[in-house]
């Protein structure tokens, strides 16, 4: 069934009730699985395997990959875990109660790009993301 939308006002005798239930609002929003596996097919191809990777092709990458899937980059940083260096990204993907946040992690030495939400992390960076986007809606209401 096709719908047409139009300027016209919704006679209250044409208007429905919708009601969804758990399982269909489960539905609308990405389980974490399902979304760190579509980021992370889609940036498979885009991240070198075997060179040094830069903080600017690191923010390419990752800012490539967010356009696709409308995220957006909270913040980057270099930092050391586990005696590696790792480049990490925290970004946001949806808004308001249907937001949820990823983590995005890759060796400066190379190698495979880790994506994952910030709830199944266990990297410490990921308990900053969802405080960090909080702390900018402020800063956007303020301005």
């Amino acid at each position: 069934m096709d719908a047409q939308l139009d300027d016209r006002p919704l006679d209250e005798s044409q208007a429905e009730d919708v009601q969804l239930d758990d399982g269909q609002l489960d539905d609308i929003q990405l389980d974490d699985q399902e979304l760190e596996d579509t980021l992370a097919a889609s940036l498979a191809d885009l991240v070198p395997e075997a060179k040094k990777v830069s903080e600017d092709e690191f923010v390419e990458v990752v800012g490539g990959a967010l356009e696709a899937v409308g995220g957006t980059l909270l913040f980057k940083m270099c930092v050391q875990n586990e005696g590696e260096g790792q480049h990490v990204a925290a970004a946001s993907i949806g808004d308001g109660g249907n937001r949820q946040f990823l983590l995005l992690t890759l060796p400066t030495g190379g190698g495979a790009l880790k994506v994952e939400t910030t709830s199944r992390s266990t990297n410490p960076v990921a308990g900053i993301a969802a405080a960090y986007a909080g702390l900018m809606d402020v800063f956007k209401t303020a301005a």
